[in-house]
């Protein structure tokens, strides 16, 4: 990145160090979550401030379709320079964090630069012109690299002081946040915003009842059914973070995700074409199933402008659901109590008030929040536009850092042994219902049956 003139446990401190408790500095106990609001604000700031005063930030170019295109533009000296500045600013930024914390800033520097490179590989192999034809995105290419190294290798300690999926990807989501613009929503309509409240409150609900009459625990239902009903991911990391969940079992649900989302980019379109649905339900069914707007945009893309419009505003109604989901989450899960293995609290004794609710909030959907008020209220629509793909360009590194991390942290075999498999059958099934709860919801809202057909044309 250069510029020119003209992003430990969920509420835990980044890395304990082996400091006790009442050692730490106020900076060694600020957790994760504030940390991705420190970063992400940063980012977000220092990129208003270049833009607003005349200075072109460039970022490196990943698009290719030749072999000349390769070794021409994404593989020529000054490319690979800007892929340098990038990597050693985010390294900046992430080891300020990890040292003020406590952390070890040389073996996190070395394990870094790795997952780095090896992150930089799935933007050049997701920018080739075919495979994005196909609507595989880099964190499809970040996820298998990751899964391979984590099941080929045996991670040293250098390594693993870097991998830290969900400091990343919190800081992504910070990001994130200046995309989920009030315009966005109420470009949507009515037809939008209602089969967003309808298909995330009942697939997640359908979600948690199927896992618990499958005996899966609570804690692992809940990620479960805020990744299937909200969007994927991004929703089981906040979920997580409300319930300080088990960091094996979001990156199981991580890894469910994924693989759940590329026959879904496929067979949806096809379907659309092949039973000859209209391309605006097509297109709000992809938005209210698939689980980013690139994935949304790009299966859209296989149908038409039309289903890529209606997908993407479906998808960004439905987005606005992860601060919303972390705020009750947070309280229900607060007031649930749950229990241990056997049967001893996990939570204080004392009635769950708001210190408790508080305590579990995940802090970074503060930034999520706060970032989407600035960008929606605060900023005009000129500015927020001329920032939004340079933002959206280092959100990405955050993310793909983030997915080869959680790669690593993953393992094939526990999609089966981890409690005999019945979280990944409760997923796929949950998933299922997903599809054709919302396809009927699409047909009903967007079909013309209670509101006018919306011009998407």
């Amino acid at each position: 990145m250069s510029t020119q003139n003209n992003a430990s446990e969920t509420t835990g401190a980044l890395t304990d160090a082996g400091i006790a408790p009442d050692k730490k500095t106020f900076l060694q106990s600020l957790t994760e979550d504030w940390w991705a609001v420190i970063l992400g604000t940063i980012i977000i700031a220092t990129v208003l401030y270049l833009t607003n005063s005349g200075t072109t930030i460039t970022l490196p170019a990943y698009k290719w379709a030749t072999s000349e295109d390769l070794f021409g533009k994404i593989l020529s000296g000054q490319n690979l320079l800007l892929i340098l500045e990038t990597g050693v600013v985010f390294l900046a930024l992430a080891a300020i964090a990890i040292g003020l914390s406590g952390g070890n800033v040389a073996r996190f520097a070395a394990g870094f630069l790795f997952i780095y490179f090896f992150a930089i590989i799935s933007f050049i192999i997701a920018g080739n012109k075919s495979v994005s034809y196909f609507g595989l995105e880099y964190v499809v290419f970040a996820l298998l690299i990751g899964i391979l190294l984590g099941n080929v290798l045996t991670l040293p300690d250098w390594l693993k002081e870097a991998v830290r999926s969900e400091f990343y990807i919190k800081t992504g989501l910070v990001i994130l946040g200046t995309t989920i613009l009030s315009a966005d929503l109420i470009k949507a309509g009515l037809p939008g915003i209602v089969q967003a409240v309808i298909v995330v409150t009942a697939v997640w609900f359908f979600s948690l009842w199927l896992s618990r009459r499958l005996k899966v625990d609570d804690e692992f239902g809940v990620i479960l059914a805020s990744a299937v009903s909200i969007c994927g991911v991004s929703a089981a990391i906040v979920a997580a973070g409300a319930i300080n969940g088990d960091k094996r079992k979001l990156s199981y649900v991580t890894t469910l995700v994924l693989i759940m989302a590329i026959p879904m980019m496929i067979i949806q379109p096809w379907a659309v074409k092949y039973f000859h649905i209209p391309d605006v339900i097509g297109g709000a069914w992809l938005g209210g199933t698939l689980d980013t707007t690139a994935t949304v945009t790009a299966a859209g893309d296989l149908v038409g402008p039309v289903a890529v419009k209606a997908g993407v505003i479906a998808k960004f109604s439905q987005n606005v659901f992860i601060g919303v989901a972390a705020f009750f989450i947070a309280i229900w899960w607060a007031y649930k109590k749950p229990k241990g293995e056997k049967g001893e609290s996990l939570i204080k004794a004392e009635s769950p008030g708001l210190k408790i609710v508080w305590e579990r909030f995940p802090k970074f959907v503060l930034g999520f929040v706060g970032a989407s008020l600035v960008f929606s209220f605060l900023l005009s629509p000129a500015t927020a536009k001329s920032v939004a793909p340079t933002l959206n360009g280092l959100r990405t590194v955050w993310f793909a850092i983030a997915f080869i991390s959680i790669g690593m942290e993953a393992k094939f075999s526990s999609l089966v042994k981890l409690q005999g498999g019945r979280p990944a059958f409760t997923f796929v099934t949950a998933q299922i219902f997903n599809i054709f709860w919302t396809l009927l919801w699409a047909y009903i809202l967007f079909g013309g049956y209670l509101f006018p057909v919306p011009d998407f044309k």
